[in-house]
């Protein structure tokens, strides 16, 4: 068994966890590696978590292997130490609010014209999202607009649950994107369920119902070539 140290991802089962105690595992210049974290580094077109960590301020957040490595100016500790981080809650929040009105509108359009994902990112309170549309269909913008917030409105729950990789391979369905981004190494695959929606895999942050977004506005519509149109979208109060 390998004893070499990883950090356990606390935000996987709790998105609203805000402060947190963690041990030091490895420290390099600018960078600490906790044997836990509540901080969202950056991935899966999701930006990075912001904060405190041991009273410094947290600028970057980055997964490398097994560890994640939070970026500080100024923190004197060493391996072995303690130290309490605090997530800039306000930052998380619009996220999650962005992440999850990302899952409503790849779901309304699976649902309503069956089109794969080809790519996206975000940041709090705006994003874009690339669909393998060619041409996009007559009126789609304010069409696509309606559904999503119809199914905001609808305050739909949105429930976290986790299956043994061989499993979850098997549904076709849990796999949005064009291309799977989810390394073969991971050996459990986490799926968020928009309930009577949207059920995929995903390893970002999320509200707990659909209501909690608030709505969206589809900002603008950009033809990125043959077969891939992206939609840029923001997410306003209700």
């Amino acid at each position: 068994m390998s004893t070499d140290p990883s950090t356990d991802l606390l935000y996987l089962r709790d998105a609203y966890l805000t402060e947190f105690d963690a041990t030091v595992v490895d420290v390099r210049e600018g960078a600490i590696a906790l044997d836990r974290t509540a901080f969202y580094p950056t991935g899966g077109g999701q930006a990075h978590d912001t904060g405190t960590l041991a009273g410094a301020p947290v600028t970057d957040v980055r997964k490398e292997g097994p560890l994640v490595w939070h970026s500080v100016a100024d923190a004197e500790v060493s391996v072995g130490d303690t130290v309490h981080g605090v997530l800039d809650w306000d930052r998380r929040h619009r996220l999650m609010r962005t992440h999850t009105a990302l899952h409503v509108l790849c779901g309304v359009i699976w649902n309503e014209w069956h089109v794969p994902v080809t790519g996206g990112n975000m940041e709090p309170l705006s994003a874009r999202m690339d669909f393998e549309f060619d041409p996009l269909p007559e009126g789609f913008g304010p069409r696509v607009e309606e559904l999503v917030n119809t199914e905001l409105a609808a305050d739909r729950p949105i429930a976290v649950s986790f299956l043994p990789r061989s499993t979850a391979v098997m549904d076709e369905d849990l796999i949005r994107t064009k291309v799977s981004m989810i390394p073969e190494s991971v050996p459990e695959i986490r799926v968020v369920d928009i309930v009577g929606l949207d059920k995929q895999a995903d390893g970002g942050t999320h509200v707990r119902s659909t209501g909690e977004v608030g709505r969206i506005r589809v900002v603008k519509l950009e033809n990125k070539g043959k077969g891939n149109k992206r939609v840029r979208l923001e997410v306003i109060d209700a």
